[in-house]
């Protein structure tokens, strides 16, 4: 009953979105759009902890979905749902059972060890719970680490971290150390970092669970203005239905399945928040702002 009422709640939502798309799409555009680019492709995806079979844990079982260029996607479900196990499959942290994930175009499921660091340091972008900089840079330094190991051009690296310190409102801190700066700042300049490079995607893993409410909604229109200015893409995981509202896109997981989905579409933000609580509570989520 819980997922027919989901489900249902999905395809209204679905309805809505493609009557809106409908009508602002020029039918001209519809087909060409960079947005119809899979970015991410994961394809029943499984991850089965311990060896014994009667000690075994499968955290994800089959879970399948793609992400396209520029989507800002958020995942959501209870603790223990699957949901840190699947972003950590996906940023190469740790390896599926069984299954694909596709990542602008390579199967980093199947990649060598070898070439993984590699790939992930141009392919893809991080943002912690915690902004995770370095104390010994400043801000300014963290945002321009990953461009120097990039052996991009100094006046190259220069430029684009002045440019994202603008956009982000950060060059008052930018020669302040981490430990100088507030927390809403600190995560600030770690999306800085983790957008310059221009990877293919990013991937923030709760990144408003240690900031308060009005630090969490700048950090959170931080990530619109990325998304719009640069056509981020963004994979999100949260607890915080909230942050989740910011999104274009909600996955529900439980019980390492995918259990329903939320486009956002034309909906406010409000509405929307709205629809994405109702469903955390239908799969028994707790932590909703």
């Amino acid at each position: 009953m819980a997922k027919k009422l989901a489900t249902d709640m999905q395809d209204k939502e679905k309805q809505r979105q493609d009557t809106a798309r409908s009508t602002s799409m020029p039918t001209s555009a519809a087909s060409s759009t960079s947005a119809d680019e899979k970015i991410l492709s994961v394809q029943n995806l499984q991850k089965i902890y311990g060896l014994r079979r009667g000690s075994q844990t499968k955290a994800l079982a089959g879970v399948s979905f793609d992400v396209h260029k520029g989507e800002m996607v958020a995942i959501m479900g209870p603790s223990g749902s699957g949901k840190t196990t699947l972003l950590n499959c996906i940023a190469t942290i740790d390896s599926p059972t069984a299954g694909e994930i596709f990542i602008a175009g390579e199967n980093v499921a199947r990649m060598k060890s070898t070439a993984v660091a590699d790939f992930r340091r141009k392919q893809l972008g991080f943002i912690f719970q915690d902004a995770n900089l370095l104390d010994t840079l400043t801000c300014q330094e963290n945002i321009a680490l990953p461009l120097c190991i990039s052996h991009e051009k100094s006046r190259d690296i220069a430029q684009r971290v002045h440019d994202l310190q603008k956009e982000l409102n950060i060059l008052d801190i930018a020669n302040k150390y981490p430990y100088q700066v507030s927390g809403g700042q600190a995560q600030r300049a770690a999306a800085a970092r983790a957008i310059s490079t221009n990877p293919s995607l990013v991937l923030a893993d709760e990144p408003t669970g240690a900031l308060d409410s009005k630090n969490s909604k700048i950090l959170l229109e931080c990530f619109e203005a990325l998304n719009a200015i640069h056509g981020a893409t963004i994979l999100m995981v949260t607890h915080d239905a909230f942050a989740a509202s910011f999104f274009k896109r909600v996955l529900f997981i439980r019980d390492g399945e995918i259990f329903s989905e939320l486009y956002r579409g034309e909906l406010t933000r409000q509405a929307f928040l709205e629809s994405i609580m109702n469903v955390v509570a239908v799969i028994g989520g707790q932590n909703v702002r």
